[in-house]
């Protein structure tokens, strides 16, 4: 169940992780500012449409962490691809050739043995499937 006060909490978290006022989040998630004003004072409990427009706008938010308060605030992928993208200048390391990957055109016999053991699925808001055979 969706606690409003801990809701309201991770609201003003994001809001104060992107510098963004009341005003001018309403108007990034395209929502009226009475909205986000009565969520805030806990006059009114948060729609699933304004919890879906939130994780539209801000995909590094995680829908467990913004609903239950689990997980983190921002999600640790998002700050790797932050990570990613900035680039390293004055690098010690000297860059190296990548070598090349050789593909087999015809499949091996000892492939055909192989049987499937598992199936994980990573999705990018953390959530993970497991199938097993």
């Amino acid at each position: 169940m969706l606690n409003s006060k801990d809701f309201t909490k991770r609201i003003d978290k994001i809001l104060d992780y992107y510098e963004l006022n009341a005003t001018s989040f309403a108007e990034k998630i395209e929502v009226g500012r009475s909205s986000i004003s009565h969520i805030i004072s806990g006059r009114n409990k948060p729609s699933l449409d304004f919890i879906m427009k939130i994780l539209e706008q801000f995909p590094e938010v995680n829908f467990n962490w913004l609903v239950y308060g689990k997980g983190n605030f921002p999600t640790s992928n998002f700050q790797e691809e932050i990570i990613s993208e900035t680039p390293i200048q004055n690098s010690a390391t000297p860059s190296r050739p990548t070598p090349e990957i050789q593909i087999p055109k015809e499949s091996s016999k000892e492939n055909i043995s192989r049987k499937l053991k598992k199936i994980i699925l990573l999705y990018e808001d953390g959530n993970f499937e497991v199938y097993d055979n």
